[in-house]
């Protein structure tokens, strides 16, 4: 049964292995094998997730997101996001960043290198800010009461979240300031890009948050208003609501993804 569910999973996980001993050796073989398993771990949450709104969408509009909405998803995000990343942060045109990347692999790592201090601002206050909004949640399931309880209770202070990611974000960077002070100023312009690439990473996560709650909330209504147009043993969904069904689970897949890119820059700066 296994087999046969993930033949091609497999069987493009040994393609996969294979290029990359063809590529760069058993270096290179270990690189991947380290980014599929990091791949597959930050998968697992959105696999659920995904799986459970899917089961609710009629066939054709499942058939659509594990179609078009997996290559957005794959492509979009872990290809072509990657790049984009480089490229602005390198302040280089995506096909040159490409270019530089595939004929000049030193001098494209070392750009990444340089770019890391954006990178991981913008990746770090994105995943930050989810963190803090789940550790703020108020849940009916609670593993470690002693401590969701007060975390719950705090997390009705209205934006508590932002507050404490803006205050770390200052603390990071004039911790870069200081640093590149007392080290001759060598650095000194990057406290001011942690600064705007963090900036940048929070409002990223407010719209990707306002997109989804926009999104869920038509879809809410639809369901509504498809539930009284038809008998609730229907099942699922379709029309506008199968629609708004599938650009909530774009959303969606795409903000899950973003800790997969982020985390692939921390393991290698190869493209």
């Amino acid at each position: 049964m296994m087999l046969k569910t993930f033949r091609w999973a497999f069987a493009a996980t040994v393609l996969g292995l294979a290029a990359g001993v063809l590529y760069g050796g058993w270096t290179a073989f270990g690189i991947v094998a380290i980014l599929a398993v990091l791949e597959i771990s930050l998968s697992f949450d959105n696999a659920v997730v995904n799986a459970g709104i899917l089961k609710k969408m009629s066939a054709f509009w499942q058939t659509i997101f594990l179609t078009v909405g997996v290559l957005i998803a794959v492509f979009g995000m872990r290809l072509l996001f990657p790049v984009v990343i480089v490229a602005v942060t390198a302040k280089l045109n995506p096909y040159d960043a490409v270019h530089l990347a595939l004929t000049e692999k030193n001098r494209y790592e070392q750009l990444v290198t340089d770019a890391h201090p954006a990178i991981a601002a913008f990746g770090g206050m994105f995943l930050l800010m989810i963190f803090l909004d789940f550790i703020f949640e108020d849940r009916d399931i609670q593993w470690l009461g002693w401590i969701e309880r007060p975390l719950a209770k705090l997390g009705k202070v209205d934006m508590l979240s932002v507050c404490i990611a803006l205050i770390v974000l200052l603390i990071t960077s004039f911790t870069f300031a200081t640093h590149a002070h007392q080290h001759g100023g060598a650095h000194a312009d990057k406290a001011q890009t942690v600064l705007v690439s963090g900036i940048a990473g929070l409002v990223t996560y407010l719209v990707v948050g306002g997109l989804s709650g926009y999104f869920e909330n038509r879809l809410e209504d639809e369901e509504e208003r498809e539930r009284e147009q038809r008998e609730p043993s229907a099942g699922t969904l379709v029309g506008r609501a199968a629609f708004f069904m599938f650009l909530y689970l774009e959303v969606l897949d795409a903000s899950f993804s973003f800790d997969g890119v982020i985390g692939a820059f921390a393991i290698t700066n190869d493209i």
